[in-house]
């Protein structure tokens, strides 16, 4: 099955894997890879009826498996793994081939590593994803960097596995060059870990001031989340 695939993922924990299946549930082939073959056998053994898979067992296999121009999606820790496993697939790619970095990169790693990787012909696309594991498989938030050319073959893959807002428009676009799609995902990290902060400091004075008990906190937390009214 050589070149059949119009996608692959590399690094298959559970956000790489659920990842691989939304693409594959939206009728694209998939090829497969893991630094140990055995996540590779198991998605294929769980999730094989849920679309078109291909399981590779090495980089060399994997690259050969994927249609030109190659895309290739990076789901591994961020920094210095990601670093070695582009290091690993570069040498076997061609110009106009992509490398697209789905982890929680710095932005400035992404700028490095798009602008290194440009010197050789291959684009380098960082994506923040957001929506965890739930969302990487029923449809994220997706904030794509990298150039304008990449987004023209790589957008409407994006666009068909995103979220829709409620008019059907998918949680995508092309935010920006080299790595404003990372810049992107790190101001909402930001915004969401705020939002956790606020939440957990509404509870603490709910329980410890107010003297709610937890049951009537999750009422009003209810209410917050529905009307906007509180009855406190």
């Amino acid at each position: 099955m050589s070149g059949t695939a119009q996608i692959g993922v590399t690094g298959l924990a559970v956000m790489g894997r659920n990842l691989a299946r939304n693409f594959a549930r939206n009728g694209y082939t998939v090829a497969l890879h893991n630094r140990t073959t055995a996540r590779t056998r198991e998605l294929v053994e769980s999730f094989g009826d849920e679309g078109a898979f291909v399981p590779t067992g090495s980089a060399e296999e994997f690259v050969a498996a994927l249609e030109r121009p190659r895309r290739l999606v990076i789901m591994v820790k961020a920094g210095a793994p990601t670093d070695a496993v582009i290091e690993e697939f570069a040498p076997l790619l061609e110009p106009g081939d992509q490398i697209i970095d789905g982890g929680n990169a710095h932005f400035e790693d992404t700028r490095r590593r798009e602008r290194e990787l440009r010197e050789r012909g291959i684009h380098f696309v960082g994506v923040g994803v957001s929506g965890g594991e739930e969302g990487a498989l029923h449809g994220p938030s997706i904030m794509p960097g990298g150039s304008a050319e990449s987004y023209d073959t790589l957008g409407p893959m994006l666009e068909k596995i995103a979220a829709k807002a409620a008019d059907g428009t998918p949680c995508t676009a092309h935010i920006g060059p080299d790595g404003a799609g990372h810049f992107v995902k790190m101001v909402h990290n930001g915004i969401e870990y705020a939002d956790m902060q606020l939440i957990a400091e509404a509870y603490h004075l709910l329980r410890s001031v107010a003297g709610y008990p937890p049951g009537k906190i999750a009422e009003t937390f209810r209410e917050w989340n529905g009307d906007g009214s509180t009855r406190i």
